[in-house]
């Protein structure tokens, strides 16, 4: 995976963007195409409605939008889709919020780093633990029963 960048989309494009992809649901406002100079809007990769219109950019519900928004991506078959961009040197994921600090572009960055990486690296590394020492036991010898006599009457 290449570098990935997030950026609002009404903040003038830079050469150094890469490839430009806008992350929300909605066209963003007073902005024409040529303005926000996109190459892809991954509209399927933003957050539903529902959740959108609950979190309405309140910085007190981030916590909780966070935790619902990487819910609907681990489910969200266009994230597995997009993965094929990230191979790409550099990827801009363009939002149109004001508040720089709590929004989705941030969380969906955050999702896509993470799961680009193999499934040991995400983990933490488990607590060595201290090897136990095993005492063997003797194999217990036993003899084999003798037959019983049979009596013939």
């Amino acid at each position: 995976m290449g570098v990935l960048a997030v950026k609002r989309v009404y903040d003038p494009p830079a050469r150094d963007d890469g490839f430009r992809v806008l992350v929300d649901r909605l066209w963003p406002r007073g902005l024409t195409k040529q303005d926000a100079a996109l190459d892809l809007w991954a509209k399927d990769l933003a957050p539903s409605p529902d959740l959108r219109r609950d979190f309405n950019h309140r910085p007190e519900r981030f916590a909780e939008f966070t935790h619902h928004y990487r819910g609907e991506l681990s489910r969200n078959p266009a994230v597995a889709a997009f993965r094929a961009e990230l191979q790409r040197p550099k990827v801009t994921l363009l939002y149109g919020a004001h508040d720089r600090e709590h929004n989705h572009a941030l969380v969906l960055a955050d999702f896509l780093k993470k799961a680009g990486l193999p499934k040991a690296a995400r983990k933490k590394p488990a607590p060595k633990k201290k090897a136990k020492k095993t005492v063997r036991k003797a194999a217990k010898v036993t003899k084999p029963k003798a037959k019983a006599k049979k009596h013939r009457a």
